[in-house]
């Protein structure tokens, strides 16, 4: 087992990271990573990104939203949580037990004190409370299978992150299951910080799975910078990946009324319609906004660029455009 190990923080990275050590690095090998994320919210490939995530959360607290490879529900991640990471071989089976690749862990986590069980389908549990989430990616006969570790992480955050707004979205994308959840640190026979329960689990898995450490030439490390520029920091992945879903977006805004805004998402997220709809007051009529918008993304700079030069209190009174932008995207 090869051992490569990330010291940046950045999603957009380490989820590039992994998909070059897929795609790219001897598959005659197989490979473990253990790796963090600052605060950030990893979303499934199938989700719809608008359903998943608390968008005035997440843009208040500089939450970084990025999609990866491997299908599953979205997961909250900061320096208080651990991911660990394998890649091997998927003896050209569809779906692979999930057990496999948790049990290593979970015996890592046992050692530890801790009274962890491989729980449904892609959990680990302590006492009925999800601590680990997993998820699988198979392609050309590779597997790559991650899982979070909830060691010591804002719980409060997790839950504010993931609590979407009261806005109704039918979406045509996979849905989280939300669970209960719970830190690993409370349950270890010795309370370590962080950094030190990485080093303890890593020197458990070097001992059980016979590793050996690979760090990335500069050639490599330019391949893993291209993936994350050219994918993962991408609007049209983290956003405009999301499959069709509509949106009816409701607020009332004072001195103007109440606006209720009907959206129908498109692929690649362009909108394909809006309509407005309320008692709100404005001179012009709001259908001629509509067809401006109309055929264009989803997405702020977009967005901000279109209505630039509209004055948009002549279509809803004491409503300027970043307030507008706020309302459509928030």
């Amino acid at each position: 087992m090869t051992y490569i190990e990330s010291s940046n923080t950045d999603p957009r990275y380490n989820l590039a990271l992994e998909q070059f050590v897929f795609d790219s690095l001897d598959n005659s090998k197989n490979y473990c990573m253990l790796w963090q994320n600052h605060n950030s919210i990893i979303v499934g490939k199938n989700q719809n990104t608008s359903a998943e995530i608390n968008v005035p959360f997440v843009n208040a607290h500089n939450i970084s939203v990025v999609r990866r490879l491997s299908g599953g529900g979205a997961v909250y991640h900061d320096l208080g949580n651990i991911n660990f990471t394998f890649i091997t071989d998927a003896d050209k089976k569809e779906a692979v037990d999930f057990a496999v690749f948790c049990e290593p862990i979970q015996k890592a986590l046992v050692s530890f004190g801790v009274p962890v069980c491989i729980s449904g389908r892609n959990d680990m549990t302590v006492e009925g409370k999800k601590i680990s989430g997993n998820a699988q990616y198979i392609k050309n006969g590779r597997i790559m299978h991650h899982g979070t570790l909830l060691y010591d992480t804002d719980i409060d955050m997790l839950s504010n992150a993931l609590n979407v707004t009261g806005d109704k979205i039918e979406s045509k994308g996979i849905k989280s299951v939300k669970s209960r959840v719970a830190n690993i640190r409370p349950f270890m026979k010795s309370d370590v910080p962080t950094k030190e329960f990485w080093a303890s689990l890593k020197s458990y898995l070097f001992a059980s799975l016979n590793m050996e450490e690979y760090i990335l030439i500069s050639a490599e490390e330019a391949e893993v910078d291209r993936l994350k520029e050219q994918v993962y920091s991408q609007w049209s992945w983290n956003y405009g990946a999301s499959p069709p879903h509509n949106i009816i977006k409701t607020r009332r805004i004072e001195n103007c009324g109440k606006i209720e805004i009907l959206l129908d998402i498109g692929k690649n997220g362009v909108i394909n319609n809006i309509h407005f709809f309320g008692d709100y007051f404005g001179t012009d009529d709001s259908k001629e906004l509509a067809a401006l918008l109309k055929g264009n993304l989803l997405e702020y700079n977009c967005l901000a660029a279109i209505i630039k030069d509209v004055n948009i209190t002549r279509f809803f009174h004491n409503t300027d455009a970043e307030a507008f932008l706020s309302l459509l995207l928030e």
